[in-house]
């Protein structure tokens, strides 16, 4: 019967194996690259993601608990003080980079109020700056990978799917069995871009604005506190 030969044919012809192992093993030099590179991406993204998440948890916590003891009423020396031998960071780091300018310039004998307040505001601004581009630091390396990703994946397909059809003219076999694995290895690597780009761009879009809430937080508060190391200089001058 023909229709028993077919399937005698079926039968002895072997499995392909679809497994994602499978599809990478026999992938392209290029499409297994490809596939290297949008899996390291993803795993440095997620590693950032982690790192920035704790990074700015921990800031808001350490800037709650110092405006908390800023505003108890205690003295800008005493808190001072209590800073030395520490490394500041966030709120701490911009109270304790105006106050030792603070004392620099009246221990020097300064006698000009403006200029006071001028270097004061100046060295505010450059630790909000520095505190600002260290909570912003690698975020760049998000938005790359979510911009990039996609088109490194789809590079990645194109490029699998181009020798699926040179395999397809040397074998001169059209049947799905022949063509399936091909296909499927190059969709592999646009389904990794996308799993890489994804979780990158909807981070750095956070990220980018729990950076910038923070750093408009530093912003007020080192406007109130040279609003009171003013009172204090012109209480002095008088």
């Amino acid at each position: 019967m023909p229709n028993e030969g077919v399937t005698e044919v079926a039968l002895a012809s072997p499995a392909v194996s679809m497994s994602l192992i499978s599809l990478f093993l026999q992938a392209d030099i290029i499409v297994k690259a490809v596939i290297i590179g949008l899996l390291l991406a993803s795993v440095w993204s997620w590693a950032i993601i982690i790192d920035k998440a704790i990074l700015y948890a921990r800031i808001r916590k350490q800037m709650d608990s110092f405006e908390k003891t800023f505003w108890s009423g205690q003295s800008l020396e005493e808190l001072y003080r209590s800073l030395s031998g520490r490394t500041p960071q966030g709120m701490a780091s911009v109270f304790a980079a105006a106050m030792r300018e603070w004392k620099r310039s009246f221990e020097a004998g300064a006698r000009s109020q403006f200029g006071l307040q001028t270097r004061i505001e100046k060295v505010l601004d450059v630790t909000i700056a520095r505190e600002v581009g260290r909570l912003e630091s690698r975020l760049l390396f998000l938005a790359t990978v979510g911009s990039a990703g996609p088109f490194v994946g789809l590079f990645g397909t194109v490029w699998g799917i181009m020798n699926s059809f040179q395999s397809i003219a040397s074998s001169n076999n059209t049947s799905l069995a022949v063509v399936a694995p091909g296909i499927a290895e190059a969709l592999l690597a646009t389904a990794l871009g996308l799993l890489a780009a994804i979780p990158a761009v909807i981070a750095y879009n956070k990220l980018s604005s729990e950076a910038g809430k923070i750093g408009d937080r530093l912003e007020g508060f080192a406007d109130e506190f040279s609003a009171i190391l003013s009172r204090q200089a012109d209480e002095r001058g008088d």
